[in-house]
């Protein structure tokens, strides 16, 4: 088996599995259509059967790998049309979202997505992604449930963690932590000007960078 390391600060043991699968495929330590073994990985990892068959099960509904009956489970590299449709999803959803918290948001809503962009600034200017990502993330959030979408919020965040599953921050294509931030300053900006348009033409402006950065990241259709 590979060397595969469980993070200690993972929210559950088969969340601490998925990411560990997810690090080990990243770091080429599990290598697409290898099969492998879920007793091996759950011994490796130190961790019963049950989170190790929980964890890849929630990497096989983002599509990162395929769970083979009686055999184990084998890598899936991820393709650019599943960033595509996850971030189309998104681009569904989160511009007239954007355009409905800058409208109706409560003074207090946007003081808190105010907070949420300066918390991103700092974690930018310290170069510290465990910080950014978590604060980008909750300024997305925020915008939602603003927008009086908690539904939506809720699929957001799955599609997130889906999208994260899946392959490396769009840092790792040379987008930096500042460039992110500044994709959201305008989309930020216009919700606290209350100008819906602009929020919402924010919004698809920055998902739309993320999906060309994402998209550039992955193998083509049909390259699986």
């Amino acid at each position: 088996m590979p060397e595969l390391v469980l993070p200690p600060d993972a929210p559950s043991l088969a969340d601490a599995v998925a990411q560990a699968v997810r690090d080990g495929v990243a770091a080429g330590e599990l290598r697409p259509d290898t099969t492998y073994s879920v007793y091996q990985l759950a011994d490796l990892l130190g961790v019963s059967r049950s989170p190790a068959r929980e964890g890849l099960l929630r990497l096989a509904e983002a599509g990162l790998i395929e769970i083979r009956r009686n055999r184990g489970f084998r890598v899936l590299p991820p393709r650019a049309d599943d960033i595509e449709e996850i971030i189309g999803i998104r681009l569904a959803l989160e511009p007239p979202a954007a355009r409905h918290a800058a409208v109706h948001g409560t003074d207090a809503q946007h003081a808190a997505i105010r907070s949420a962009l300066a918390t991103m600034a700092s974690a930018a200017a310290d170069g510290d992604e465990q910080a950014f990502w978590p604060a980008d993330r909750a300024l997305h959030d925020l915008l939602l449930h603003t927008a009086g979408k908690p539904r939506t919020a809720t699929i957001v965040d799955r599609l997130r963690t889906t999208t994260a599953l899946l392959g490396p921050p769009t840092t790792a294509g040379g987008r930096t932590l500042a460039e992110i931030h500044a994709e959201h300053e305008p989309l930020v900006t216009a919700v606290l000007a209350r100008d819906g348009a602009a929020a919402e033409a924010a919004m698809r402006v920055h998902l739309s960078s993320t999906l060309t950065l994402l998209t550039g990241m992955t193998p083509a259709p049909g390259a699986r």
